[in-house]
């Protein structure tokens, strides 16, 4: 299936991406530990975990973050994301369901380019924000 396009002249301040959730699973840090390299116990071994004073293993930072540029390249295409920047604000769990959101906060024209801001959170089921961030897009014009 074709990627849909996005146009520059199709979204305004305001709008809003599709919503992406995932829950989030034991097997998706095995995963990401495997495929990132990052073995850090605390991901992993729910021991180890809990002796360090957590109540269970936790999900990986960049996990979250991937959770979040994944949506937004589903809105604005691949390729046409030109900076992406994430704040990590609480750790994320087994067995939440988070969800990635976003919002056009401006659009622009600069040096020839078509570009968006957008605002972007992950939340989970509570609405407890997990990652926040910003992003620009260059878009095509029609």
């Amino acid at each position: 299936m074709a990627e849909q396009r996005l146009y520059f002249e199709d979204v305004d301040a305001g709008d809003t991406a599709p919503e992406l959730s995932h829950e989030l699973t034991r097997l998706d840090l095995v995963k990401y530990a495997g495929a990132s390299g990052d073995f850090n116990p605390m991901h992993t071994v729910e021991p180890d975990a809990q002796a360090a004073g957590f109540p269970s293993v936790f999900g990986h930072g960049m996990f979250s973050a991937g959770l979040v540029g994944r949506s937004l390249t589903d809105f604005v295409g691949v390729g046409n994301l030109k900076s992406f920047k994430v704040r990590f604000t609480k750790q994320t769990w087994p067995g939440e369901v988070l969800t990635a959101r976003s919002t056009v906060a401006a659009k622009r024209e600069e040096n020839g380019e078509h570009l968006i801001d957008i605002t972007s959170e992950l939340v989970n089921q509570e609405g407890e924000v997990k990652v926040s961030g910003e992003a620009v897009a260059a878009l095509p014009s029609r």
